[in-house]
């Protein structure tokens, strides 16, 4: 079976983006990316006014595969996000501000201007979401819109 989950993109900053991430129709947590720079929300970055910039970049609009796979930066296992066009390394995991991004997805409750607040709790609760999904064979994707 396949399975969705969804990013719906919010609130477009100067240096960073506020999401909301649900699974299926469910409601699991908000999320804190770079600046999103996908600006006509093609799947690239290779439009004018567009273009990475290394840590300050949101991956771009589209559709991802998703694994839980050993981070070893992180020690542990996290989700992951395939294939992204000039991007690797993609995790969805804990942090409380732009800072701890570097292109990745953070989670929690956007309760502060710009950050984070519950990102553990929220980090833990995707984790066995997605172990269980795989584990029961399930295909997995990640649809940022």
């Amino acid at each position: 079976m396949v399975v969705n989950f969804f990013l719906y993109r919010r609130f477009f900053a100067e240096a960073y983006t506020i999401g909301k991430l649900f699974l299926a129709e469910e409601y699991l947590c908000d999320t804190l990316e770079d600046k999103t720079r996908d600006l006509n929300k093609d799947g690239d970055l290779e439009d004018p006014g567009e273009g990475k910039i290394f840590g300050e970049t949101a991956i771009p609009f589209g559709r991802y595969r998703m694994i839980a796979t050993w981070s070893p930066k992180f020690r542990r296992i996290l989700p992951e996000v395939l294939l992204v066009k000039q991007f690797t390394s993609i995790r969805i995991h804990a942090g409380n501000t732009i800072k701890d991004t570097l292109g990745c997805i953070l989670v929690g409750d956007n309760k502060v201007k710009g950050g984070l607040i519950n990102s553990r709790a929220a980090e833990i609760k995707i984790v066995l979401m997605l172990k269980g999904l795989l584990e029961r064979g399930n295909e997995v994707w990640l649809n940022i819109v």
